[in-house]
């Protein structure tokens, strides 16, 4: 085993081990703060150097390539933009800000690991890895609230039921293949997915497991508690990285399992037409920022589905790419949540009258992100819908199209109202002298302006990302 075939994960090991002894001495929440900038910093170059590495570590348990790579490089890089959001993480209590920091490391380093393991056993631990890293990590909001433990008892409890779920799948799939190695698993499982009864049970429920991550149809129901729950720099942590390693597990699964033969995509077209559906129609009626991007996070769950499923190279590669984009709007919304809201409190469309007064570049940033999501050019948003769904009609699934569109048209509402909130809302006189702008120092103000750009810049200019995108599906196939 070389060096670079392990780098990322060696830097995560190094940040954990530097937090555990900064938690001994109990360092103040700055320093905390900067050392974890540097240390997402340090993961985003090791990623970058150790992109073209190849390898099977670990009995073969642990596969190096393209395609873990360029998720390890993409959970690199949504995990520096959290740690960017908000310096020192002022929704976190002061005198822990050592073990938090220590947990969103250990957890990033179970989602790294994720996306490398290629045996069903290393998948779980890894899994659980994340999972119980962010257990711990949701209830250490600042403040006396009950909500953050409400939200914690129900990931644990949720995270639970996945995990039984996940075993309980795998159970099956091994008994009758008798191997635990998706090499092995690769060759024989279209066929018992075809045959044998079991065999598609066995994997749905493996699936459904992992649908606990990507917060889709029917393992969401944690999402809007959890979002609300805990601190604003968690929430934005919860949102995009678990959601990342999901999407490659899911594809390294249905690209094996043989899913374009019949049940298991039309079980899988129903549950991406559900997600998309009840998100969008439970974000129609939220007032809590967090809860309507949670509700919006299932329906993307719905979106990224129909890529997935649309089994093969653009179909794969319209998922990564949409996951990207999905990365960098959720990013451009909480880096505009972590702003209006310094002292970690639940931001509500009441909070947002009046922003572009305040501070314009916050409402631009809102605006190009909430339009993004909304799937209007020429944010990422458009590109990736279009690219998802041509993907779709690719393999002939016109109905799923035309309801994922219907959808997109629904969630283009709440999106837009967020907009309305923060450009056109009428205020009210003595409220607005009261409000104060926001004093954005450069670092804040150049970040907002950064993933505005990133923003815009990867809705007009995809190629690029797509192109990387099938070179690290290629690996795969």
């Amino acid at each position: 085993m070389s060096m670079m075939e392990f780098l990322p994960e060696l830097v995560l090991i190094g940040m954990t081990l530097i937090f555990f002894g900064l938690s001994l001495f109990n360092a103040g929440s700055v320093l905390v703060g900067r050392v974890a900038l540097g240390g997402a910093g340090l993961l985003v170059l090791a990623s970058f150097a150790a992109l073209n590495a190849e390898g099977m570590l670990f009995f073969d348990a642990y596969r190096v390539d393209l395609f873990s790579q360029t998720f390890k490089l993409l959970i690199a890089l949504g995990f520096l933009g959290v740690l960017s959001l908000s310096a020192g993480f002022p929704g976190v209590r002061r005198e822990i800000s050592s073990e938090y920091a220590m947990f969103l490391f250990i957890s990033t380093m179970g989602l790294t690991f994720l996306v490398s393991s290629v045996e069903l056993l290393t998948i779980l631990l890894c899994l659980e890895i994340s999972s119980f890293a962010l257990y711990v990590a949701i209830p250490m909001r600042k403040g006396a609230h009950r909500v953050q433990y409400e939200a914690g008892i129900k990931y644990v409890l949720f995270g639970a039921l996945a995990t039984g779920i996940t075993v309980f799948g795998m159970s099956y799939v091994v008994g009758l293949t008798g191997t635990t190695y998706l090499s092995e698993l690769g060759p024989v499982l279209p066929e018992l997915v075809r045959s044998e009864p079991l065999a598609l049970i066995g994997l749905l429920m493996i699936l459904t497991g992992f649908f606990y991550k990507l917060a889709m149809f029917p393992m969401h129901f944690w999402t809007p508690d959890v979002y609300e729950g805990a601190a604003n720099e968690t929430t934005a942590f919860v949102a995009t990285l678990p959601k990342i390693a999901a999407v490659a597990l899911l594809i390294r699964f249905v690209a094996s399992s043989g899913a374009d033969t019949g049940h298991l995509i039309w079980i899988l077209s129903v549950f991406a037409v559900l997600s998309m559906t009840y998100g969008n129609l439970a974000a129609l009626v939220q007032n809590d920022i967090k809860r309507l991007l949670a509700f919006s996070s299932i329906a993307h769950a719905g979106y990224v589905m129909v890529g997935i499923l649309s089994v093969g190279p653009e179909g794969f590669a319209s998922a990564i790419y949409y996951v990207f984009g999905y990365m960098v709007m959720t990013l451009g919304c909480f880096y505009v949540i972590c702003q209006v809201a310094p002292a970690g409190e639940n931001l509500t469309f009441e909070g947002l009258k009046g922003l572009h007064r305040r501070s314009p570049l916050l409402a631009l940033t809102l605006a190009v992100a909430a339009c993004g999501m909304a799937g209007i050019p020429p944010a990422v948003g458009f590109p990736t819908k279009f690219l998802v769904f041509t993907a779709a009609i690719g393999k002939g699934y016109f109905g799923l199209v035309i309801l994922a569109v219907i959808n997109a048209a629904i969630s283009a509402f709440y999106y837009l109202k967020l907009v309305r909130a923060a450009y056109a809302l009428p205020e009210n006189e003595p409220a607005a002298e009261e409000r104060k702008g926001f004093a954005l120092g450069l670092p804040v103000a150049a970040f907002g302006v950064f993933i505005t750009a990133v923003i815009l810049a990867s809705g007009l200019f995809p190629e690029p990302i797509v192109a990387m995108a099938r070179e690290a599906v290629g690996a795969l196939l």
